[in-house]
């Protein structure tokens, strides 16, 4: 017995000093989760808090500052919700802190990141901020921000039909985000494998049919510090 305490300590030493190893062991709580029966009961619900894990990030790319959730955007990864969910209104405000900055959450997500783009599976409602078009110019060409911003497209071998086809992407009809340093918000509605988003108030983007439809929350941490609050789920 003493023999084998012994190769397990020395096991435990030989493994590769990483801190992602760790990051599961305190879940962080942020946002609230309600059922749709509680938002029609004409009272005040102020639904239940949500615990999320780190996934593959380190235990101080994410801290909650009062009702702010801050992301340093450092290593790239993500963190997941602690339960899965199926058909569901998400709102969230977001602002990026540098020009340039990329992000978004995943929705449906199997929360297995990849082992090159340390990202996982499922729908990504993207989050860029403006400059990232001037930042981002291939053979002279600056892309549209509308097409970056607010587009919905499946990670990880995840099929949707876009509502507003960009190759296999759903472009936002109309740019509506404000830039670093200014709140925007989302509401993406999840319903059945199909997603309608509405940027700062108005609908412009969707998809359909898309072939995962039940899954975890993920946000995403994509090299620039981004904040976060005012983050619901109201569960359909």
């Amino acid at each position: 017995m003493r023999i084998l305490r012994g190769i397990g300590m020395a096991f435990l030493f030989m493994l590769p000093c990483n801190s992602s190893l760790f990051a599961q062991s305190k879940p962080i709580k942020f946002g609230t989760e309600l059922k749709f029966e509680q938002t029609t009961r004409g009272n005040k619900a102020k639904g239940q808090p949500i615990n999320w894990t780190n996934v593959n990030t380190d235990p101080d790319t994410w801290r909650v500052d009062k009702d702010l959730l801050i992301c340093k955007g450092k290593p790239i990864g993500v963190m997941r919700s602690e339960k899965l969910y199926e058909n569901f209104i998400l709102q969230v405000e977001w602002k990026h802190m540098e020009a340039g900055g990329n992000s978004g959450v995943f929705v449906w997500s199997d929360a297995k990141p990849g082992t090159e783009n340390r990202l996982p599976g499922g729908v990504e409602v993207q989050m860029l901020e403006l400059d990232w078009v001037n930042q981002n110019i291939t053979n002279g060409e600056k892309p549209p921000i509308a097409y970056v911003h607010g587009e919905l497209f499946g990670v990880g071998g995840v099929q949707t039909v876009p509502d507003n086809p960009r190759g296999e992407r759903s472009k936002s009809v109309e740019n509506r985000c404000k830039g670093k340093g200014e709140w925007n918000s989302y509401t993406v509605v999840c319903v059945d494998g199909t997603i309608k988003l509405s940027v700062n108030g108005k609908y412009v983007n969707g998809i359909s049919k898309s072939t995962v439809k039940k899954g975890y929350l993920c946000l995403e941490s994509e090299g620039a510090e981004i904040h976060f609050r005012n983050l619901k789920i109201t569960e359909l």
